[in-house]
C-alpha cells in the first residue's frame, strides 16, 4: 500500500487506548494527525510523547456531544491543513450496568457520545472531503453488539450496532462520491480501561480468545489503517472483525466479550 504521506487524518478519542493506537499507525505511516479528545490535556501530553519520535500530530480539544465543537475543530484542520482526508470516528464510552439498572440518563450518555457523536464528527468532515472527490471514514464499533452479546453492555451493544446501520445507508448515499465508509469492530484491546476490570473478567476473555492474547491498540490501528487506504478505495459499508478469532468458537467459551476502547 502507499504511505500515508501528507494525508490529514482526524482521530476523535485519540489520547489513549485504541484511538491512540489507531494514531500512532497512522503518523507512522506518513499521515498528519489530529487527536480530538474530550481531555485536552491528555491530549497535548499524547501528542508531545509522538513529536519526541519524529511524528507530526496535533490536539484539538472536542467534545462529540456539541455539535459547535466538532464543527469548529474540523473548521479548523480544514483552514490549518486545507482538507481533511482520514476521519477514525473512535470516541467512545462503556460504562457497565445491568439492563435493570440502565436509567434514560445513562442510555442518553452512551447513545450520545458512540452513536451520535460518530455522526456529528462524520456529517461534519463530509463536506470538504465531497468537495475533493476523496476521503476514508473508518468507525470503531465492536464485537459486541453487531456479532456477540456480553451481560452489563446492553446500552453500550445497542450503540455500537447502530453505528453499523448508519453506516450501511451513509455508504449507498456517497458511493458516487468518492468517500467510503467503513467500520472496525474491536474484540478485547488491552488499555487502560480493560486493565480497570477484574481479574475473573480478565481471565474468561483471554479463555475466549483462540490466539489467547487481548489485541494491542495498534492491532486495531492497522485494520483502520487498510480501510484508510487509497488501495480500498472499492471497499465501503463493510466490516472488519480484530478480535483474534474470538467469535470463531462454538460452545460456551467462545464469542464474548466487549472491545475498551
Amino acid at each position: 500500500m502507499q504511505r500515508l504521506t501528507d494525508q490529514v487524518a482526524i482521530v476523535t478519542g485519540g489520547a489513549q487506548g485504541v484511538g491512540r493506537g489507531i494514531a500512532s499507525v497512522l503518523a507512522d505511516e506518513g499521515a498528519f494527525v489530529v487527536i480530538a479528545d474530550l481531555n485536552g490535556t491528555l491530549a497535548e501530553s499524547t501528542v508531545a510523547a509522538f513529536r519526541t519520535q519524529g511524528q507530526e500530530m496535533w490536539a484539538v480539544t472536542t467534545d462529540v456531544t456539541d455539535r459547535a465543537s466538532v464543527e469548529a475543530m474540523t473548521a479548523f484542520v480544514v483552514a490549518e491543513r486545507g482538507r481533511i482526508d482520514i476521519l477514525a470516528a473512535n470516541a467512545g464510552i462503556y460504562p457497565t450496568a445491568s439492563v435493570d439498572v440502565i436509567d434514560e440518563a445513562l442510555w442518553d450518555r452512551v447513545i450520545d457520545i458512540n452513536l451520535n457523536g460518530a455522526v456529528r464528527v462524520v456529517q461534519a468532515c463530509l463536506p470538504t472531503m465531497v468537495s475533493r472527490g476523496y476521503g476514508r471514514i473508518v468507525l470503531t464499533s465492536s464485537i459486541t453488539g453487531p456479532v456477540t452479546g456480553q451481560a452489563g453492555f446492553a446500552h453500550y451493544g445497542a450503540s455500537k450496532a447502530a453505528m453499523l446501520g448508519f453506516m450501511r445507508s451513509a455508504a449507498v448515499e456517497l458511493a458516487m462520491s468518492g468517500v467510503t465508509i467503513n467500520a472496525v469492530l474491536p474484540g478485547n484491546v488491552q488499555t487502560p480501561g480493560f486493565a480497570e476490570t477484574s481479574e475473573e473478567h480478565q481471565r474468561q476473555m483471554l479463555l475466549s480468545i483462540p490466539m489467547r492474547r487481548y489485541a494491542d491498540p495498534e492491532d486495531v490501528g492497522w485494520a483502520v489503517r487498510f480501510l484508510a487506504s487509497k488501495e480500498a478505495g472499492y471497499i465501503t459499508g463493510q466490516t472488519l472483525i480484530v478480535d483474534g478469532g474470538q467469535v470463531l468458537p462454538e460452545g460456551s467459551r467462545g464469542g464474548s466479550g466487549s472491545s475498551a476502547g
